[in-house]
């Protein structure tokens, strides 16, 4: 009679449980400290008044939740909190709103 044997390469493919809360919420947090870094960077040059504070919340959910991404949430914080400095230095050097509808 033989023993059944795990295919470790079978078991490799399968998913990871990811229906258990403790799983999707480590998964919401990782995804959110990537979408703060992906925000905050084109916040520097366009909409640094949206993606900015868009950014920082992000990151600061994420970095609540114990992503395990926390670099990539603590590099989210670091641009939005500098797409809010280019946004007021640029406001001060002007004397006031720089965007002109007109």
């Amino acid at each position: 009679m033989k023993t059944a044997v795990a295919n470790p390469a079978a078991t490799a493919r399968e998913p990871l449980a990811t229906g258990s809360p403790a799983a999707r919420g480590t998964r919401d947090a990782d995804g959110m400290a990537v979408a703060s870094f992906l925000l905050g960077l084109p916040g520097l040059l366009v909409l640094n008044f949206v993606l900015g504070p868009a950014a920082v919340v992000l990151a600061l959910v994420a970095l609540g939740r114990g992503t395990a991404r926390r670099g990539r949430a603590l590099l989210g914080l670091a641009l939005g909190v500098a797409d809010l400095a280019v946004m007021i230095a640029l406001t001060v050097a002007d004397h006031g709103v720089i965007w002109s509808f007109t």
